[in-house]
C-alpha cells in the first residue's frame, strides 16, 4: 500500500516576515529533496483540503476559534501582516494556510482509515503542537496533529490513539488538549530547558515527557526511547498513531542543541512503524512540526519517507 503525501500552494504563502526560521523555503527544501532522490516517485500526492470548523473545535475552544478566525480573516481582506504574539505573524495568505494544514491532517487521516493508503504525511505550514486549546503561539495557530487525533475518535469512532512527538521543543499545546483523555497517549521528548519552557512536570497520566539536556546524542536518545516510549506504547494498544514530526532536533538546527542525523530518524521511524504494524494496522498520519537547517531538514524528511514508504 501507498504513502500518501499532502501538500497545497498555500502553505508555502503563509510568511512571517524576513529572516524568520519557520519561512516558506523549508517546503521548498523537502519538495526539491524528495525530486531529486526519486523518494517522489513512491508517494502518492494529494491537494489538502480545508478543515471544517467542526473539526477545529473538537481541539480548541469555540471562543479561540471564533478570536483567531476573525484575526486571520481580517488580515486577508486587509492584506495586512499583524503580530499575534513576538514570534508568531500572520500575513494575508495565513488564514488559507492555517485551514490547509489542519485539512490535511484530518483528510489524511480518513485516507489511512478508509484503506486508500497505509500511512501519510503531511508536508504543511503553519506547524501545530504549540497551538493550546485556546492560545496561538510558537509558529502555531491551529493544532493540526490534536484536530486530527479527536476527528479519530470523536468522529471516525476510534478508542485508542497515540501521538508521538520528537521535535526539540515540547509540544505545550498538544499537551493542554490531550492531558487526561485516557483515548489518548502523548509520548513526547524534547530538550530542555528551551522554549517553551514547560513539559518536565505531565499535565496528565497519559503523558510520557522526557525532557532532555543540551547536547543529547543519538545513542541517548534511543536508549530513552527503548526504555520510556516503547513499554507505554505496548501497554496501550493504539489504534492510529500520529507524529508531531520536528526535526529541529538535528545537529545542524540552530534553535535546540541536541545531536540527532538522518539515522536517528529513520531509526525512531521504524519503532514507531513496529509499533503500528502491530497494534495499529500499520496506520500512521505524521505532520511537519518544526526543522529550520534547510539542508538537514530535507534530509530527515527524506529518511522519514523512505520508511513509511518502505522503500
Amino acid at each position: 500500500m501507498s504513502t500518501a503525501y499532502f501538500s497545497h500552494p498555500d502553505c508555502h504563502r503563509h510568511d512571517m516576515g524576513p529572516g524568520h526560521p519557520e519561512c516558506p523555503q523549508r517546503l521548498d527544501a523537502i519538495e526539491d529533496w524528495l525530486l531529486a532522490t526519486g523518494i517522489d516517485l513512491a508517494l502518492d500526492r494529494h491537494e489538502a483540503p480545508r478543515v471544517e470548523m467542526a473539526a477545529v473545535e473538537r481541539a480548541h475552544t469555540h471562543g479561540y476559534v471564533a478570536e483567531i478566525s476573525e484575526l486571520l480573516k481580517g488580515c486577508a481582506e486587509s492584506g495586512e501582516s499583524r503580530a499575534v504574539d513576538p514570534d508568531t505573524m500572520a500575513n494575508p495568505h495565513t488564514w488559507a494556510a492555517a485551514l490547509r494544514a489542519a485539512g490535511a491532517a484530518v483528510c489524511a487521516t480518513d485516507l489511512v482509515l478508509d484503506g486508500g493508503a497505509e500511512n501519510a504525511f503531511c508536508a504543511v505550514r503553519p506547524p501545530g503542537h504549540h497551538a493550546t486549546r485556546d492560545q496561538s503561539m510558537g509558529f502555531c495557530f491551529f493544532n493540526n496533529v490534536a484536530v486530527a487525533a479527536r476527528h479519530a475518535l470523536d468522529d471516525r469512532g476510534l478508542k485508542r490513539v497515540a501521538i508521538i512527538d520528537f521535535d526539540v521543543h515540547h509540544g505545550n499545546g498538544t499537551e493542554d488538549i490531550i492531558a487526561g483523555d485516557d483515548r489518548v497517549l502523548m509520548v513526547s521528548l524534547f530538550q530542555h530547558p528551551l522554549y517553551p519552557y514547560n513539559g518536565a512536570v505531565p499535565k496528565g497520566e497519559n503523558m510520557v515527557n522526557v525532557p532532555v539536556p543540551a547536547y543529547t546524542k543519538g545513542p541517548e536518545i534511543r536508549e530513552i526511547i527503548e526504555a520510556m516510549w516503547m513499554p507505554a506504547l505496548e501497554r496501550f494498544k493504539p489504534e492510529m498513531i500520529f507524529i508531531s514530526a520536528g526535526f529541529d532536533a538535528h545537529r545542524d538546527d540552530d534553535l535546540g542543541q541536541l545531536g540527532l542525523v538522518e539515522a536517528d530518524y529513520e531509526w525512531m521511524t521504524l519503532r514507531i512503524k513496529d509499533v503500528a504494524a502491530r497494534h495499529a494496522k500499520g496506520r500512521i498520519v505524521s505532520c511537519l512540526e518544526g526543522g529550520y537547517h534547510l539542508d538537514a531538514l530535507a534530509r530527515s524528511v527524506g529518511v522519514h519517507l523512505r520508511v513509511l514508504a518502505g522503500i
